[in-house]
């Protein structure tokens, strides 16, 4: 492998969270119940989703690509931070380090455009709800999805291929709990400036970018509802919504804090970072579910009928 001969240094040690091992046991056991409440969370939404006709809609269809986003989203960071806890040597293999690189890279650009395609469908619901059918085809869905899954890996492939092509050299110390490209940098004793460049660049498609058609979405969303006469229609028409914008609030909220602070290991940017990559993929099947009747009706049917087959069963 190129990367290995061009390479002086053969694995990274992540100084993750804390030091203390009393910290590290009890972080431990918080980060291994909110791992196992989001697997849970968003393969129960996958499977209600599925199972419920009545959500085979394009909003829907969505969500269920986000839930399994969240699912990816979080399984490429908290396995090797439970591991490292654990661990009294922090070590990652510079290989693995890099498929940790292309994993968080994919699966939150894939995230954000995802949200922004999600807007479009609240858009068009609210705003053309006569032609919502006919305009959110199954093509169209289809193409919005996949579209935003190939765009994202495609963005991930080019930018882990340029991180490989690195010289990393002396410092082997990442001040994080896990490998991202801003973390990185700082340790090549290569010319980083075309993958600062690429970065940037994928940066505003993909956080600016998606950002602001989610923005535009939203403005024309508002001004639809603030014309409604009625206040009983103006609340159903936002609360159509409502899940999806507390989503996009925490999810870029959080992302866009996480990267605007400088890379330094600090206990900010670490919070900041957990509440994007750990926290964000927990807490959106409860939002979707919690804040949303529809969701919470397909539950109880579906358990409901898994229960009477478990009856028949025995």
């Amino acid at each position: 492998m190129a990367l290995g001969n061009h390479s002086t240094i053969l694995e990274f040690i992540l100084l993750g969270l804390s030091a203390d091992p009393h910290v590290q046991a009890l972080l431990f056991v918080l980060f291994l119940g909110i791992y196992i409440l989001t697997l849970m969370g968003n393969l129960l939404m996958l499977l209600v989703i599925r199972a419920d006709a009545q959500l085979h809609t394009p909003m829907y269809f969505f969500l269920r690509h986000l839930s399994f986003l969240d699912f990816c989203f979080s399984s490429a960071t908290v396995p090797k931070l439970l591991a490292n806890l654990l661990s009294q040597r922090k070590a990652i293999s510079v290989e693995g380090c890099m498929a940790q690189v292309f994993f968080v890279f994919e699966s939150g650009a894939t995230e954000a455009s995802l949200l922004s395609a999600m807007a479009y469908d609240r858009y068009v619901a609210i705003c053309h709800p006569l032609r919502y059918a006919q305009i959110m085809s199954n093509q169209l869905c289809n193409r919005l999805v996949w579209g935003s899954w190939g765009l994202s890996f495609l963005n991930a492939f080019i930018n882990t291929l340029l991180a490989m092509n690195l010289d990393f050299c002396g410092d082997d110390f990442i001040p994080h709990y896990s490998c991202e490209l801003p973390s990185l940098f700082p340790l090549s004793c290569s010319d980083i400036s075309t993958s600062v460049t690429v970065l940037f660049c994928s940066g505003l498609m993909h956080g600016i970018g998606t950002c602001f058609l989610i923005v535009y979405s939203y403005a024309l969303i508002f001004s639809t509802i603030l014309s409604i006469s009625s206040s009983l229609g103006r609340r159903k028409a936002f609360s159509t919504c409502s899940s999806h914008l507390t989503v996009v609030l925490l999810f870029y909220g959080s992302g866009f804090l996480r990267y605007l602070l400088p890379v330094s290991g600090s206990l900010l940017e670490l919070i900041f970072s957990v509440q994007y990559s750990v926290i964000t993929p927990l807490v959106n099947p409860l939002i979707y579910s919690l804040k949303n009747n529809q969701v919470k009706a397909a539950l109880r049917r579906t358990l409901k009928k898994y229960l009477q087959y478990i009856r028949q069963l025995a």
